[in-house]
């Protein structure tokens, strides 16, 4: 099933159904108002979805429209809380490179979590504003899931049975103003601009094969004005996202709706590139000596699209967005 969000000026949006092609879209207000009230609700509105997706499959659903994601906001506008892991290994090892720091303790044992805003996501195609070129202006491609509640103390295996959906992410970030924030050892603030998602979050079962081992074995194109920064699998993720759940509910409950990212996808092989600027800048730092590649610009774009194994699109749909200079902004 494959669920997104219409602005309608509201908080939360309208919930929509969305076709297994991405070319048509039918309400699912009868139903549900909204996402998070989905989520909320799921036990109780989960059939009735499935139904009302199968009808429109079949042509059986009425009042169906064209689907463009240009009117999605993001699939949860906002969350009861986001929390972003970096579970593939290889990036956090280069990032300890470009920020000149000693190895995380515990690293490949114990995973690495920040708590993020999440009262203010973008949708898939707005121009997304920004105070000053010299904050080091970043994308970061990523894979999510949202849950159902989970309980406090879940187990790896708990946890696996509350994720609900799937989506796709794109974690700005501002480097420049991550490397004070890193030295405080307090955590990221300023660094952390509002995250961007694709228009369609799914369930698991839209990826078929593609989800297994609690990952998203899917190739997230990453690309800079058209050009190609790089195409990591997420299914190298050395934590899954049961095991980054259960690290999060380890000391409290996660409410309904809660996001969890997977943090930048990354992988050993460089020939897959990267799936954030800061990456491509450490790898060039090691072979180099120095990096070279600049971070974003104002009117540049970033596109990022997963895609299965054999080259088709996935199905969260593309983000693409371009950098542009806030109301106020003097850098």
């Amino acid at each position: 099933m494959k669920l997104a969000t219409y602005q309608n000026g509201s908080l939360d949006g309208r919930l929509v159904i969305v076709s297994s092609d991405q070319a048509r879209a039918v309400s699912a207000a009868a139903i549900v108002p909204d996402l998070a009230s989905a989520l909320r609700r799921w036990r109780e509105v989960e059939g009735p979805l499935r139904d009302l997706a199968g009808r429109l499959e079949t042509g059986a659903a009425s009042d169906v429209f064209a689907f463009d994601p240009a009117r999605c906001a993001a699939p949860l506008p906002r969350a009861p809380q986001w929390l972003d892991g970096s579970a593939f290994l290889n990036h956090g090892r280069l990032m300890d490179i470009a920020f000149n720091k000693p190895p995380i303790p515990d690293f490949e044992t114990i995973p690495v979590m920040y708590q993020g805003a999440s009262d203010d996501f973008l949708g898939p195609q707005v121009d997304v504003p920004f105070m000053s070129e010299a904050d080091g202006i970043d994308c970061e491609g990523e894979f999510g899931v949202i849950v159902d509640e989970v309980p406090m103390g879940s187990s790896a295996e708990q946890a696996a049975q509350c994720i609900r959906l799937l989506v796709q992410i794109n974690d700005w970030s501002l480097r420049a103003v991550g490397a004070r924030e890193v030295r405080t050892g307090f955590g990221f603030l300023q660094a952390k601009p509002s995250t961007s998602f694709a228009p369609i979050a799914v369930t698991p079962d839209e990826i078929g094969a593609a989800w297994h081992g609690g990952r998203v074995d899917m190739a997230l194109h990453v690309e800079r004005n058209g050009e190609r920064i790089g195409a990591a699998s997420g299914g190298e993720m050395a934590f899954s996202f049961p095991q980054l759940i259960a690290h999060a509910a380890r000391t409290r409950r996660l409410s309904a709706g809660t996001i969890i990212g997977s943090g930048t996808v990354s992988n050993a092989d460089r020939k897959a590139g990267s799936s954030c600027l800061a990456e491509v800048r450490a790898i060039e730092m090691i072979e180099r000596g120095e990096a070279r590649t600049a971070f974003l610009s104002f009117g540049e774009h970033v596109t990022i699209e997963a895609r299965f194994a054999d080259g088709r699109a996935g199905p969260f749909g593309r983000i693409h967005q371009q950098v542009v200079r806030a109301a106020g902004a003097t850098g």
